[in-house]
């Protein structure tokens, strides 16, 4: 019997994202590095440039078989996959798929591991190019926005929505 494939979080050495995710995918694996654009740091420089959304973090797709794993350790630069004391968690495919949604949208990310943040309503993004996001409501901007936060890996990023886009979800489905 073929196990099924999970999606893992696995932590990588410092500024390693990009050799980790590139060799595993060269390892015939599936793999998701989700980007950003930020303006550069450097100040000889005023260009936007592709940064990871979750720096030292690469989403790679396997089963719980030991040699599975052993295989995407073994990648330069990978650490661990995320998990507890049973071994590695696997990451909810929604979780994934949002992720996906939010970084193909072209819209600015606000990212953040250190904001404090009110828990709210479970919604979903209805239109526009992230629409079928599913995420808690943060707060509103004013002029018709607000924002939206999506949980991953105890981080979050969150994104501004039209207020009329959003809808909250009924708790029986959230």
């Amino acid at each position: 019997m073929i196990e099924p494939l999970n999606w893992f979080a696995l932590l990588t050495r410092s500024n390693f994202e990009q050799i980790v995710h590139t060799n595993i995918i060269k390892k015939n694996i599936e793999a998701f590095l989700p980007k950003t654009k930020r303006k550069s740091q450097r100040k000889d420089r005023r260009l936007m440039i592709e940064v990871p959304l979750f720096r030292g973090y690469v989403f790679v797709k396997s089963t719980f078989e030991a040699s599975y794993q052993l295989n995407i350790l073994k990648t330069l630069g990978a650490v661990r996959l995320l998990g507890n004391q049973s071994g590695p968690v696997p990451v909810p495919q929604s979780q994934i798929e949002s992720l996906k949604i939010l970084t193909n949208a072209g819209t600015d990310l606000i990212t953040g591991t250190n904001i404090r943040i009110k828990k709210g309503d479970p919604v979903i993004i209805l239109e526009g190019p992230m629409a079928g996001v599913k995420g808690e409501f943060t707060r509103y901007k004013g002029k018709g926005r607000v924002v939206i936060k999506i949980d991953a890996l105890g981080q979050y990023a969150g994104v501004e929505a039209e207020e009329d886009n959003v809808e909250k979800i009924p708790g029986f489905l959230a």
